[in-house]
């Protein structure tokens, strides 16, 4: 195990090693750059390279061409062989090719083991932010989280979510008096929208058994830290979902993990593919979320590195928190693209042998503009640097061999089927379950009443909520509005047989639906 990692070489020949330190590695960083420049190498040689030091990673595998990383290269891959020649050129004398033990995880539970969390624990915010609510519907899914919390009620999946919503809105009366205005509109947006989340294939996300935290932060026998790989191929296709559950997992991560201060190594480090979609068009409360994780969570020994097409994608305020830098070449066609250039290479401390704005357009592929935190955390001066070639597999794996390396693994059994514990859901159902028993005995006592009348009356009256006293949380319905109207009618109108029997069973499914 060494205390850093080789990224490449640089200086005038590309023989000046250029290395990540390990007890900075939690500092964050930053890799980016223009499609087809060179990220994904990137991002696989700084996985290996922390995974032979002994941390786990997490990362997700935007475009399915990751999964090599379980797999050693080989000399006659298309593109191992220049590597080789790439390998002489920086210096690297110990090149070799080898494997990294890799966990394959997937939220649909098809190319990886299945990855669930409760709707409770993901919470209002984030629930909110994914759903893309309004803020009074948010105020409403505020008020389910509450209620969840003081009735004793689970949230664990979206039907529990769905019949909470359909509770709050048969008592929205005395729940508006208690915690302000309760909109069925409002609950009727929010249900619509768990119907989309629903199509999207976002229920498999929430349930159980929920992921534990400490199966991501695992070494193998041999001491290297697990990589765990998320197929976010699919994923992509749902944005919002994507960059929901990686906020979601960071936050876990910070609220779970203790203070360990400044390690020797970081105890896990997160890779954010497609940094913009956490970013694009999300509220000030989430933004700020995202920055009081950050910069809190190098403090529980996890490095967060962002990748993403410009440095400009990710919020100044974040942006000053990374402190290692990979910047692939940029592409500066337009004015905006030209400003957007000069400010990126603003953030770099300058080296005296180049412009770094001239460098981070003029880099070709595979090389990028570095700079890691030194001693006392301070940037180093800026370089162009060839960046080493990777060790595993540059390219995905067959759906034979990541089905191999499933079955093969710890994890396979642990989380693959669901579970179906008493939560908000059934509690409710037996509720409702128990209501229409107690309205069902009324109804059979008033079929006994003296006259026919009596009998009409007291069902009436009895749906308008006098007299009724249920044993749930219900509230008490009032007894004016449609009760009274029923009354007035029934006793007007219906006073035959055939008019007695059409009320009996009117009510009683009334009774009985609710």
């Amino acid at each position: 195990m060494t205390a850093s990692i080789f990224i490449g070489g640089g200086g005038v020949d590309y023989t000046d090693p250029q290395d990540l330190s390990l007890g900075y590695a939690n500092r964050h960083g930053l890799i980016a750059g223009a499609t087809g420049t060179g990220k994904t190498v990137t991002l696989q040689i700084l996985a290996e390279g922390f995974s032979n030091a002994g941390v786990p990673v997490f990362l997700s595998d935007v475009k399915g061409d990751l999964s090599g990383l379980a797999k050693p290269g080989t000399p006659d891959h298309k593109l191992h062989g220049p590597f080789t020649e790439r390998a002489t050129k920086i210096g690297f004398s110990d090149y070799t090719y080898h494997a990294c033990p890799v966990t394959f995880w997937d939220l649909f539970g098809e190319q990886g083991h299945p990855v669930r969390t409760t709707v409770s624990e993901m919470g209002p915010l984030l629930l909110a932010s994914l759903l893309e609510l309004s803020e009074a519907q948010e105020g409403i899914l505020n008020i389910a989280f509450r209620l969840a919390d003081e009735e004793g009620m689970p949230l664990l999946d979206l039907k529990d979510l769905q019949a909470l919503l359909v509770w709050i809105g048969e008592n929205a009366k005395s729940l508006s008096l208690r915690y302000g205005n309760v909109s069925t509109a409002s609950i009727g947006a929010i249900q619509r929208r768990l119907l989309v989340l629903e199509n999207q294939g976002g229920a498999g996300l929430f349930g159980e058994p929920a992921l534990e935290l400490t199966d991501l932060m695992r070494t193998d026998e041999n001491g290297k830290g697990r990589i765990n790989l998320l197929a976010a191929d699919k994923l992509m296709n749902s944005p919002g979902l994507y960059a929901t559950f990686l906020l979601w997992l960071l936050s876990e991560l910070f609220e779970e993990l203790p203070e360990v201060g400044d390690p020797d190594k970081p105890k896990l480090v997160f890779f954010f593919d497609e940094a913009h979609l956490l970013f694009d068009d999300a509220p000030k409360a989430l933004v700020d979320k995202v920055e009081q994780v950050a910069r809190l969570i190098r403090s529980k020994g996890v490095g967060i590195y962002f990748i993403t097409q410009n440095p400009a994608d990710v919020p100044e305020d974040i942006l000053g928190q990374l402190g290692n830098r990979f910047q692939h070449a940029l592409r500066a066609f337009t004015a905006k693209d030209r400003k957007q250039l000069r400010m990126a290479a603003e953030t770099y401390r300058e080296n005296p042998r180049f412009s770094t704005e001239e460098a981070i357009r003029e880099v070709g592929v595979g090389e990028a503009v570095t700079s890691m935190l030194l001693k006392k955390g301070i940037p180093g001066v800026v370089e162009r640097t060839l960046i080493r070639p990777p060790s595993s597999q540059l390219g995905p794996i067959t759906k034979a061999e990541r089905a191999a390396f499933m079955a093969a693994s710890d994890m396979a059994g642990k989380y693959d089927e669901t579970l179906d514990r008493k939560s908000a859901f059934e509690m409710l159902k037996t509720r409702a379950d128990k209501a229409a028993t107690e309205a069902a005995v009324a109804e059979e006592k008033a079929e006994e009443a003296d006259t026919p009348m009596l009998r009409e009356f007291n069902a009436a009256r009895r749906y308008s909520g006098k007299g009724v006293t249920r044993s749930t949380s219900r509230a008490t319905r009032s007894s004016g509005g449609f009760g009274e109207a029923m009354t007035k009618m029934v006793v007007k109108e219906l006073t035959g047989v055939t008019g007695r029997r059409m009320v009996r069973g009117i009510l009683g499914g009334l009774f009985k639906g609710r």
